[in-house]
């Protein structure tokens, strides 16, 4: 549906008016030569499979995941974790000391630190008691200089997804970008937002590859937007942001689609079973809904249950000192092993 989005509103003046830095990788492109002689980019020519620069636009794997998620391979950019993505997002569309962003805490305390390191202001609109977006109160808090609002859906740390009327009626009414952090989406029974990249112009989509595909340690972030706003994020990204390790073993893993979703149903199972036991804990005052591979627990004394545990070998996150979070704890589910472990440690405190 038509908001009047105009992207050129949204960028800042000096990244329209910069000239990207263009590397030896960027300007010769054709890295299927296997007998080209490469003498353009200063590197070591002793073969060791890293002595080269990696693609500076991981081409195989935009591809790969082009056709998995059924986008374009110009709708993709990838980062150094989902925290780069962020940041670019803040430096290619806020200015310092003059914009502004909306979170919806409780949510991913990354939000807030972009915003404090790139000297934006953020704007902190509480989510309600069933921890959905206060739509009212969001659009109240809008001015000239609100350049993003983030959603965090399904939430860290609440677990829960947010609302399809919430987020249409974001993404059809608020001027700027929208993006949704959907790193716990393949937990959810809840469709992608990539179905309507096409629908909404200021719509951008942050997913990751740390979660479900079982690999935060290579740290490779994906974006998800128009091919508009993924080449504002290209003009200012660093030439080598994703190193040659990380798009091969990301390469690997996305070509085992069947492992990837037996270890979601198995999390998600392990989920599920979790939550059943979890009722006859005692000092459990709620288990709140969740739709991703956590748990968030209300109980009556989150600091000593925590440090408790602790003590037992088994470390979870207290969470206790967010918004609406009060003596709240956060449990990722583990293996079988590791939650029945989980389990018997709870139910051995008093």
């Amino acid at each position: 549906m038509e908001n009047n989005f105009d992207i050129n509103n949204l960028v800042r003046e000096n990244v329209k008016e910069m000239k990207p830095y263009s590397s030896a990788r960027d300007e010769f492109e054709d890295f299927d030569t296997a007998d080209m002689i490469f003498l353009d980019a200063n590197e070591n020519p002793f073969e060791n499979g890293v002595n080269r620069y990696p693609d500076p636009q991981q081409i195989s794997v935009k591809e790969v995941l082009a056709k998995q998620r059924n986008v374009k391979t110009n709708q993709i950019l990838l980062g150094n974790g989902s925290d780069e993505v962020l940041d670019l997002l803040f430096r290619a569309f806020c200015e310092p000391k003059t914009d502004n962003v909306i979170t919806l805490p409780p949510t991913y305390g990354m939000y807030g630190v972009l915003a404090n390191i790139n000297a934006v202001e953020n704007k902190e609109i509480l989510l309600s008691e069933d921890f959905q977006p206060q739509i009212e109160k969001i659009m109240e808090a809008v001015d000239k200089n609100t350049k993003i609002i983030f959603l965090c859906s399904p939430n860290n740390p609440t677990g829960n997804s947010f609302s399809d009327e919430s987020v249409a009626y974001l993404l059809q009414n608020f001027k700027g970008l929208v993006v949704i952090d959907e790193a716990y989406i393949d937990f959810s029974k809840k469709d992608s937002w990539i179905n309507e990249l096409d629908e909404y112009p200021n719509l951008v989509i942050t997913q990751t590859l740390s979660k479900a595909y079982g690999l935060a340690g290579i740290r490779l972030g994906i974006c998800y937007a128009s091919a508009e706003v993924i080449s504002v994020l290209n003009k200012i990204k660093p030439p080598y942001n994703v190193n040659e390790l990380t798009q091969k073993r990301a390469l690997e893993r996305l070509d085992n689609p069947e492992k990837i979703k037996s270890e979601i149903d198995s999390i998600i199972e392990q989920r599920d079973e979790l939550l059943k036991v979890l009722l006859d804990v005692k000092f459990i005052e709620k288990i709140y809904p969740t739709e991703a591979n956590f748990i968030l627990v209300k109980v009556d004394d989150a600091n000593k249950i925590y440090d408790e545990l602790i003590a037992k070998g088994i470390v979870i996150r207290n969470r206790t000192t967010q918004p609406l979070c009060d003596n709240c704890l956060r449990l990722t589910v583990g293996t079988e092993q590791e939650n029945m472990k989980l389990i018997v440690a709870l139910k051995e405190i008093n």
